[in-house]
């Protein structure tokens, strides 16, 4: 595989280290080098969490530069227009359409962009809605991980035994539904 590099973006709570790991795990399986970075921010109280996944030989930086990432993987619409500067000329970003409002706007201090994410290749879609269809709201990474998934070479089998690796088995039945649902969207 050639040299890959994934910025996972959303709000705290929604499940973007959880996808880091499932993607780690699943490139150490294939025998790929992976690093991957965490910043946390203020996500236990919703706020921005962004982590770099970088995978291939020879990775050196857990860091991913503007202009380097070949994916931008966001699950809120005005995370992906803020981590949208990371994607390369041909990046895809995937980004899940559902709009969590920050306390600014909340206290009427600021308005929502009502601009639309953009890359070379966007993908929005209402992870959200296939999550829940799925039997969890809380299942929109895993969608999300299941869109991303038509993008790379790995086989569907090899996603879904990382998921089975990562998730708590109470919930594996709803995840690979949502990971399924995401990659049939």
């Amino acid at each position: 595989m050639k040299n890959t590099n994934i910025i996972i973006v959303g709000v705290g709570g929604q499940g973007i280290l959880l996808t880091s790991k499932i993607l780690g795990y699943m490139a150490l399986d294939m025998g790929e080098e992976v690093k991957v970075s965490e910043v946390h921010g203020m996500s236990q109280r919703g706020g921005s969490v962004i982590t770099h996944v970088r995978i291939g030989k020879n990775v050196h930086s857990p860091l991913i530069d503007p202009g380097e990432a070949d994916f931008v993987l966001s699950f809120e619409k005005l995370e992906a227009l803020r981590a949208e500067h990371f994607l390369h000329d041909q990046g895809v970003l995937i980004s899940n359409t559902q709009e969590i409002l920050p306390m600014p706007v909340i206290m009427g201090n600021a308005s929502y962009p009502i601009s639309q994410p953009k890359g070379k290749e966007t993908v929005l879609l209402d992870a959200l809605d296939l999550a829940e269809l799925a039997g969890s709201g809380r299942a929109v990474n895993i969608v999300l991980l299941g869109v991303l998934s038509r993008y790379m070479e790995w086989p569907q089998e090899k996603w879904e035994a990382a998921i089975a690796a990562c998730v708590p088995p109470k919930t594996l039945e709803t995840n690979l539904k949502a990971f399924k649902a995401g990659r049939n969207a």
